[in-house]
């Protein structure tokens, strides 16, 4: 871990971790906490992007722990949990933009390497991390995990064509979230984190491009803009 400086008269800040830091609205959402307070624990696979990050939140005021790390190894994201625990104690929110953007394809023609990165980020990876952060997110008290549909894979009345890995991964995220966010209700808020799901608007990022190549972005709502809005829902 890399982590940015604090003044020693700093008061402890709440932590963020955002499993997918590096960009879109991932490194949007990251920014604004920063610039809001938060210590942001940035998790991504591209170091250079993560730095870049750290620079802008610096810029703000604020302050970042920066994780290179592919989020479907086990083993690192354990070490990475126990570290967190032993620093700080506790996970005031964990947002979870990561996910795998296969090749849009017809079913029939789905590799089976889209289809195990894809299982393994988006779906596989958030069913073994959920474990792994709930107690921490349960020491804080008031502990927040924020989940993002996308509803780029389907039309409300079911999937959209091509989108079949994508759709089949995301649909099973927010299954898996939903489930998590059932339970814990049930328990109350003073025994269990709070589930968020959001679905943001269209965000020009680098997912929505393969999605929609050619499509005027100028026309979709910045990332900064949606990550304001969250941090309303967030509180």
């Amino acid at each position: 871990m890399t982590e940015s400086p604090r003044t020693p008269e700093s008061p402890a800040p709440r932590i963020a971790l955002i499993t997918g830091a590096s960009r879109g609205l991932g490194a949007a959402l990251a920014e604004a906490l920063g610039g809001s307070g938060w210590h942001v624990v940035a998790l991504a696979r591209t170091t250079g992007a993560l730095e870049e990050l750290d620079d802008r939140i610096q810029a703000k005021g604020g302050s970042a722990t920066l994780v290179p790390v592919d989020i479907t190894n086990d083993d690192a994201m354990r070490q990475i949990c126990l570290s967190i625990h032993q620093r700080w104690g506790k996970v005031d929110l964990w947002a979870h933009p990561a996910v795998h953007v296969p090749p849009l394809a017809p079913a029939g023609h789905i590799a089976a390497k889209d289809w195990d990165k894809t299982l393994a980020t988006t779906l596989r990876a958030t069913g073994t991390l959920i474990p792994m952060i709930e107690p921490l997110l349960r020491a804080s008290g008031q502990g927040t995990a924020l989940f993002f549909d996308d509803a780029a894979w389907h039309d409300g009345t079911g999937t959209t064509k091509f989108f079949g890995a994508y759709g089949a991964a995301k649909a099973g995220q927010i299954a898996l979230a939903r489930a998590w966010q059932s339970e814990n209700a049930a328990l109350g808020p003073t025994r269990a984190p709070r589930i968020l799901i959001d679905t943001p608007a269209p965000m020009p990022t680098a997912t929505r491009g393969r999605f929609f190549p050619g499509e005027d972005q100028s026309l979709l709502t910045p990332c900064a803009n949606e990550a304001k809005r969250l941090l309303g829902l967030i509180g």
